[in-house]
């Protein structure tokens, strides 16, 4: 056992370097660190790095007492350097090699103190929107992220949707007197990280916002790893701290007469099992009983969570002595005693030892939704034993058959080989090729000069006997025999056309035999075709067999007896990122939606089991679970909530169950939320009334789109916020005035003859009707009549009938239509039937509301024009910008209906395209090396391609968009580790990467572009045009 704890802390796998430490320290573990640690620390030229330890390391299996344990924390601090020390430490065959390389060692000790400060993602930015904040029903709320805190959320996310964790904790509570009398330090903290964590619980159940801040639990767990330079610890050790304090917390509230005693302690009672080891050691037999909380299991040749299980339970293996002497070991272990909640860490990082630094193990592992663990009990002892010494028998004669496979699979002796049946094809096909072959005449023959056999070139070999055919049945040997003691007489005939031709060019197109009989054909097509048959069908034998041994093996724990201890998944921590760089979040199973949830620091989202599978098995990215949390759904301690769900469904009750748990809260807890909900509104109340006025930066609203297409040089833009509706609808009536102006002047004849009411009034139905048709027409790639007039985008989205009568009218009120005398008379008509139409007559909110919506319509089109024109000039910076913007301000419209924006897909396309040739540049220029370029890929990742990278991933995003941003992250995670990178590019990449791959920590706004003012409609039309013919055209485009 404590081989295994010395393996798994250090990663060294020699056993008899391992075995020898022990003995030199009589089997006490912590001498045996001391002991490797002197040596280590002597060891001439060679110092000690201290490597941040990865976050999904895995801890000693058990322990037996607690006083036993290593404690790594500051407060011992000698065992921390030890067992830093020991990871350092190579097998003896290696130590000659490493007193050579110490110099080397010493700049990789530099580089490892730099790369071990983690930075994950940065300090979480506050969003802005208001809309964001408000929590949704009983939806699960998120967790700030206060800085490499994302782990925290994935850790204490899992804990909190165990219903009876969580009662546990909302429920603790200590008499007075024990608080006052309470002089311990460690227990005063635990105390009030408990206090810390019970408000964070309330907060989670009762709170009205979307998300909470941990920050006061975090600073006191924090605050006990906390060492010179301020260095994330590792995460295993950190979840086995929390659970520690929560433990010795718990401890103060139980009556028992031993405080050593925790056979009443509700941590212990729900995540503490027990297990017996057996075996066998140096000739001796061993059998004890341990302790466990987080079970950890090795990756490292496994395919699936079954495997690393019995390969944990079961071990074996010949140790080779200094002293050359072979001593037998082998163990097993029985789970004596299952945890309601069943925690699997899986050992996802292996310290490097050539590179001195620690390294993930992206293998592929599957795990179940449901594992049965009765195969694993000492119970099922007996049964258990007989099937595995059956499975182990499967094995053996499953490798036999492989290698028999493998044989016919893999057929030569050179360094090539291939299947057994292919090439027999091959012959077969090389036989039966005819080529044309022309005899000459007997006079030819004669007159053919004599070669030499040199330049024969070796053509006749082919006539020789086949050793092949020496191997068939006696009847065909004979044959052969024959035909070779007796050739045709035209063997002479056959040697000499055997002779090359005149020139290469005669040779035959493909490869064939130059000359062979009827009677060699048929011997040799049937010996290939008999062959190869044989052999097919030996081969589909050996796959039929080794299929159906693979079939007994894996219905081996079939049976209904060994079905009875039925453990579900409830929780899958997942970590992105390589060793030294990486994010954490969580799928957790919610049983009131029946459903898997993805928590995600601040965003909590519907999610699905095959989301959870590509992001957790591994091997196809970055990404892996490193700990998995099963249940036993059949203990009363899990099923109260499923009951209180299916009763809440019969009686139709509107209240949840969180509400339920709120209400039956301390009186000082629901304070709390009370108290925490009210600051929520007054926060909501004050950041609206900042902005009120104050134009958003991001999806801002009507009243600043307005400035952005304004054509009226002489307004105030400092009145922006105080814009009313007046000014939108004119500036519309503005823009359509050339319009408006030749449907004036279209009734001349009328004003002449009737006067100016019936003008207006042949005017307001003759344009009516001209753009009603327009809206009716069926709008093209290249045209869109939207952007020709405001009252077309009105009646392809069904606009209210007063909302289209009053925005025409106001066209013909417009103040610049004062060209001659009929106009500024139509002007003074228009103007004076405006007046008459009262609030009663037209809603003037949903009249502001219309004309906002095809301002931010224009702005989207605008935008988008000029991020397309500017991606085809090469300009990719400028061109991101303007697609961000255009594609963020178009979701809006969206929203609202699918005519009300344009093509949502065509901006994503192009948006994507300027991150990926944006991205290939900031790779470019920063693997280059040189300062200069170095910044400027910097720069482009911080300032576009991350803000964008963030907007996108925080909205509904598409798999193309998806996909686009794993080959971004890949690019950048592949440069890890790498040797010949400078130690300066690999700090920045570890600071760049957190916030690659985090996109929840933080809200980033992109600056602005600058707003571009199409002169008229008609200008954008063609503009229009001109870039949606030069993008289907591919050539650059230049509109003036």
């Amino acid at each position: 056992m404590l081989l295994n704890q010395l393996r798994e802390i250090t990663g060294i796998q020699n056993p008899s370097f391992l075995d020898a430490a022990l003995k030199a320290a009589n089997g006490d573990l912590t001498d045996a660190v001391n002991f490797l640690t002197e040596e280590c620390v002597h060891e001439p030229g060679q110092e000690a790095v201290a490597v941040e330890s990865s976050d999904c390391e895995g801890s000693a299996v058990g322990k037996e007492l607690p006083t036993n344990a290593i404690d790594l924390t500051p407060d011992n601090k000698d065992d921390l350097e030890a067992v830093i020390a020991l990871s350092l430490l190579e097998s003896p065959e290696m130590q000659a090699v490493e007193r050579d390389a110490n110099r080397a060692h010493k700049a990789a000790a530099t580089e490892n103190k730099n790369c071990s400060k983690r930075k994950r993602c940065d300090v979480w930015v506050e969003n802005p929107n208001q809309s964001d904040w408000r929590r949704v029903g009983d939806w699960p709320v998120g967790m700030k992220n206060i800085g490499n805190t994302c782990w925290f959320s994935a850790v204490i996310q899992s804990l909190f949707q165990l219903p009876e964790f969580r009662r546990l904790v909302l429920g603790y509570s200590l008499p007075q007197s024990m608080l006052e009398n309470c002089r311990s330090r460690s227990e005063k903290r635990n105390i009030a990280f408990m206090q810390e964590l019970q408000c964070l619980f309330a907060l989670m159940l009762g709170t009205n916002r979307k998300f909470v801040d941990p920050t006061a639990a975090l600073e006191l767990l924090k605050g006990a790893f906390r060492s010179a330079d301020e260095q994330q610890q590792d995460v295993s050790e950190v979840t086995h701290k929390l659970l520690d304090w929560l433990e010795d917390a718990f401890q103060l509230s139980v009556n028992v007469n031993s405080p050593q005693d925790k056979s009443e302690n509700p941590m212990v009672q729900l995540f503490y099992g027990t297990f017996l080891t057996e075996g066998i050691h140096e000739g001796k037999t061993f059998s004890k009983i341990e302790t466990f909380g987080q079970f950890p299991l090795q990756v490292n040749g496994y395919r699936n969570l079954n495997e690393c299980l019995e390969g944990a339970m079961e071990e074996g293996e010949i140790e080779l002595l200094p002293s050359d002497q072979s001593v037998k070991y082998g163990q097993k272990r029985w789970f004596t005693k299952l945890p309601p909640v069943l925690t699997f860490e899986l050992s996802r990082f292996e310290f490097n030892q050539s590179l001195g630094q620690p390294e993930k193990i992206h293998n592929k592992l599957e795990f179940p939704q449901i594992i049965y663990m009765d195969r694993y009990l000492y119970s099922s002892k007996e049964v258990i034993q007989r099937k595995r010494e059956e499975m182990e028998r499967l094995r053996k004669e499953i490798a036999l058959l492989e290698q028999k496979l493998e044989r016919y699979m893999k057929y030569g002796s050179g360094p090539s080989r291939f299947p057994l049946p292919d090439m027999l094809q091959y012959v077969l096909e090389f036989a039966s090729t005819k080529q044309p072959l022309v005899v000459p005449s007997t006079q030819d023959s004669q007159m053919m000069p004599a070669q030499s056999q040199d330049e024969s070139c070796g053509l006749n070999e082919p006539l020789q006997p086949n050793s092949v055919l020496g191997t068939e049945s006696t009847e065909n040997a004979e044959g052969a025999a024959s035909t070779l003691a007796n050739p045709p007489p035209q063997q002479e005939l056959m040697s000499k056309l055997l002779r090359p031709s005149h020139s290469l060019a005669e040779m035959p197109e493909c490869p064939a035999p130059r000359v062979v009989t009827e009677e060699e054909m048929n011997l040799v097509r049937t010996c290939l075709q008999r062959w190869r048959s044989e052999i097919e069908q030996d081969i589909q034998d050996l796959k039929d067999c080794i299929s159906r041994m693979n079939q007994s093996i894996d219905q081996m724990y079939g049976d209904a007896v060994l079905r009875q201890v039925p453990y579900c998944l409830h929780a899958v921590l997942v970590h992105e990122g390589q060793a030294n760089a990486g994010h954490y979040w969580a799928y957790i199973y919610n049983q009131p939606h029946k459903s898997w949830l993805k928590y995600n620091d601040i965003s909590v989202t519907k999610s699905s089991w095959e989301e959870l599978v590509r992001d957790s098995y591994g091997g196809l990215k970055n990404a892996s679970a490193y700990c998995l949390m099963y249940i036993n759904d059949k203990l009363p301690h899990f099923v109260s909530g499923a009951e209180t769900k299916v009763a809440d469904e019969e009686k139709g009750a509107e209240m949840g169950q969180f509400q339920k748990e709120v209400e039956a809260l301390s009186p000082e807890l629901q304070h709390y939320i009370q108290e925490d909900n009210w600051k929520l509104e007054q926060e909501v109340e004050e950041w609206e009334q900042e902005q009120s006025c104050k134009i958003p930066q991001i999806e801002p609203s009507t009243s600043s789109e307005s400035q952005d297409f304004s054509f009226d040089s002489g307004q105030d833009q400092s009145s922006g916020c105080k814009q009313g509706i007046r000014s939108l609808s004119a500036e519309h009536a503005s823009i359509a005035k050339d319009q408006t102006a030749q449907a004036i002047a279209n009734t001349a004849d009328a004003y002449e003859k009737n006067g100016v009411e019936v003008a207006l009034c042949e005017a307001f139905h003759e344009e009516y009707s001209r753009l009603y048709l327009l809206a009716k027409e069926t709008p093209t790639p290249h045209n869109d009549p939207r952007l020709q007039h405001v009252l077309i985008y009105f009646l392809q989205n069904n606009a209210p009938k007063r909302v289209v009568e009053r925005t025409l009218l106001e066209q013909f009120a417009d103040k610049n239509l004062s060209y001659d005398e009929r106009s500024i008379r139509i002007m003074q008509v228009a103007r004076a039937k405006l007046k008459e139409i009262g609030p009663s007559d037209v809603n003037m909110e949903e009249y502001k509301k219309w004309h906002e919506d095809y301002s931010l319509f224009r702005k989207v089109s605008v935008y988008l024009l000029t991020g397309l024109e500017l991606y085809q000039n090469r300009k990719y910076h400028e061109a991101l910008t303007y697609l961000v913007y255009a594609y963020q301000s178009n979701t809006t419209l969206l929203m609202k209906g699918p005519n009300r924006g344009v093509d949502e897909s065509l901006i994503a396309l192009y948006r994507r395209k300027c991150l990926l040739k944006l991205n290939d540049m900031a790779a470019a220029l920063f693997v280059s090396s040189e300062e200069a370029h170095v910044t400027e890929g910097v720069n482009i990742l911080n300032e576009l391609i991350i803000p964008c990278m963030h907007l996108i991933i925080n909205n509904d995003i598409s798999k193309d968009d998806l996909d686009a941003i794993e080959v971004m992250r890949n690019r950048w995670c592949s440069y890890l580790g790498q040797e010949d990178m400078d130690a300066n590019l690999q700090m920045k990449l570890g600071e760049l990467l957190p916030r690659l791959l985090d996109c929840s920590a933080e809200v980033i706004i992109l600056k602005e572009p600058p707003k571009i003012r199409p002169n008229s409609p008609y200008d954008l039309c063609s503009r229009f045009a001109a870039v949606m013919e030069s993008i289907h055209g591919a050539s650059p485009v230049t509109v003036k």
